[in-house]
């Protein structure tokens, strides 16, 4: 699903993650899955910061942790320890980024209704000439205060 929505914003003959014919079943092509999903979605412009881990979509799995995890720890590479809970709120906020940035864009790859998502500032820089600046000078602002 997560593949199928980056590649929508993309447009034809420029989508950034292949999607396999059956989807996987092994975790680790499941997480390649993701892993690729979340660099598609830093390349369209989502920051870091927005983006979640993809051990957020797969620990805490099942019996308390997925098969990898299990895994590592019968192979004692890892310690026991209790099993991180997903961070479904990180997952959130990178879609919502994502969905938010598809609209700033308003490059036409988006169809959905624009008003699911906030539309982020854009830059709306100022020229003023050098008579303005002056005349601008001599002006008390109102947080100042009157006299009146």
């Amino acid at each position: 699903v997560l593949s199928r929505l980056v590649n929508s914003l993309y447009p034809d003959g420029s989508k950034p993650v292949k999607i396999p014919d059956v989807p996987p079943t092994m975790v680790f092509k499941q997480m390649e899955q993701i892993a690729q999903f979340l660099k598609a979605a830093e390349d369209y412009g989502v920051v870091k910061t927005d983006i979640f881990q993809t051990v957020d979509l797969f620990e805490g799995v099942g019996a308390g942790q997925s098969g990898l995890g299990r895994r590592c720890q019968c192979l004692s590479l890892t310690p026991l320890s209790p099993p991180a809970a997903k961070d479904m709120a990180a997952v959130q906020r990178t879609l919502m980024a994502l969905g938010s940035l598809a609209v700033t864009k308003n490059d036409g790859n988006y169809h959905g209704d624009p008003n699911w998502f906030m539309k982020k500032a854009q830059e709306h820089k100022r020229e003023f000439t050098e008579s303005q600046l002056k005349e601008g000078k001599n002006i008390i602002g109102l947080q100042m205060g009157t006299n009146k």
